[in-house]
């Protein structure tokens, strides 16, 4: 594809992506925006608060607005203890271990792009002080319950990467560096292994055998299962060091043309999760026969929104090169719409075996993170995270 054609594409799907961002933005739940177009009216805490992202990068005050009104509405449902609930309209609706940390973070975006350092002051130390009690042993890693994350069908005991890299985030953007230090040095720490005595006191991400972090680790159990978000935010953030962030980079890419070999991966993007679990394997439950097969959904479905964070861990390692190739494959990805009559379907996620649509088109924060992900890739620059690493 010639370079002007490629930007041409790009700049007609950041268009689609605009139009899909205005048309969820206001929903039929108290005015807050929808979490897709037409098959998730509720405003889910979690896609949102992702979402702002793309909403930070677009320019556009319509959409500011919007998100704006979701971080006051969830200041107002916030538990007396801290606790952001799953859904924005819903104090009643909690549970969910990613939502207060991204309500953090959410806070920091707009205040990074509004210059308001006071913004929702109450409501922020109220969370942090969430956070601080979520840890068992009382030092700094965030423990949760299992599919209590964004993965409301894969089971992550313990600590998990993916909150901890959140709350680490959270922690830098609220200045508060030697707690994010303490919790670097607990994340970087080895996942222990129940069969040999270790000389080590605490348990960490940190694999001997791998070159990323693992899904989770608590005592003497961890996963090494690869987990794409969780990874990504930890190149992103810093959280790995640069020679680290290429050997993940260069993993993933090498384990994806190995299932591309395979026909297990058909499109030029990552998948969420992988290896996938499948049936007799340690961690395989009979539920995923129904929910969660080989190369769905959270067991190794292909998600934009996750891509977009994986195409931006790619900027921050400096592999420019490498990210303009997974935009444009993401830019072909996201024009299979279920629907025949959308020219863009910015689906929820896609059939790692063959590239189909499943979950639902005009997904907010699919769209949204194509946006930040070609910002990023416009700009060489992974904005609001480069600052606080």
């Amino acid at each position: 594809m010639l370079q002007q054609d490629k930007h041409q594409t790009i700049e007609e799907a950041k268009k689609a992506a605009i139009e899909v961002l205005l048309h969820n933005a206001v929903g039929p739940f108290q005015g807050l925006p929808r979490t897709a177009g037409w098959g998730y009216p509720e405003p889910y805490t979690r896609d949102l608060m992702i979402s702002i992202l793309g909403v930070a990068v677009s320019d556009n005050p319509l959409l500011l607005c919007s998100i704006r009104k979701v971080l006051e509405k969830l200041a107002n449902n916030q538990t007396e203890r801290g606790h952001i609930p799953s859904l924005v309209h819903d104090k009643n609706e909690t549970g969910a271990s990613d939502t207060t940390p991204l309500f953090l973070f959410g806070i920091g975006i707009i205040r990074n792009i509004t210059g308001d350092a006071f913004y929702l002051t109450d409501a922020a130390q109220k969370a942090l002080n969430w956070m601080a009690y979520q840890s068992p042993t009382g030092r700094q890693l965030i423990a949760q319950q299992p599919t209590s994350d964004w993965r409301d069908e894969q089971w992550v005991y313990g600590y998990g990467l993916y909150v901890n890299a959140l709350y680490y985030i959270s922690l830098r953007m609220f200045g508060l560096h030697e707690r994010a230090n303490l919790l670097r040095s607990e994340i970087k720490q080895f996942a222990k292994n129940s069969d040999i005595n270790q000389e080590y006191a605490f348990e960490g991400f940190t694999l001997k055998i791998k070159p990323y972090f693992a899904l989770w680790s608590y005592k003497h159990y961890y996963s090494d299962r690869f987990d794409l978000l969780g990874n990504s935010l930890a190149i992103i953030s810093g959280l790995a060091s640069s020679s680290k962030a290429d050997e993940i980079i260069n993993w993933v890419e090498d384990e994806c043309d190995n299932m591309r070999r395979r026909d297990e991966l058909s499109a030029n993007l990552p998948p969420n999760f992988f290896p996938f679990i499948k049936p007799g394997d340690s961690d395989w439950i009979t539920r995923n026969e129904i929910y969660n097969k080989p190369g769905d959904y959270h067991n190794g479905g292909v998600w934009p929104f996750i891509c977009g964070f994986y195409i931006a861990a790619l900027v921050a390692a400096k592999r420019y090169k490498l990210a303009e190739e997974k935009l444009l494959a993401l830019t072909e990805l996201i024009r299979t719409p279920i629907s025949k009559s959308l020219e863009f379907g910015f689906n929820e996620w896609y059939k790692a075996q063959n590239g189909k649509p499943m979950g639902q088109d005009w997904q907010t924060w699919s769209a949204a993170m194509y946006l930040y992900a070609a910002k990023c890739v416009e700009e060489k620059s992974t904005l609001f995270f480069s600052e606080n690493k």
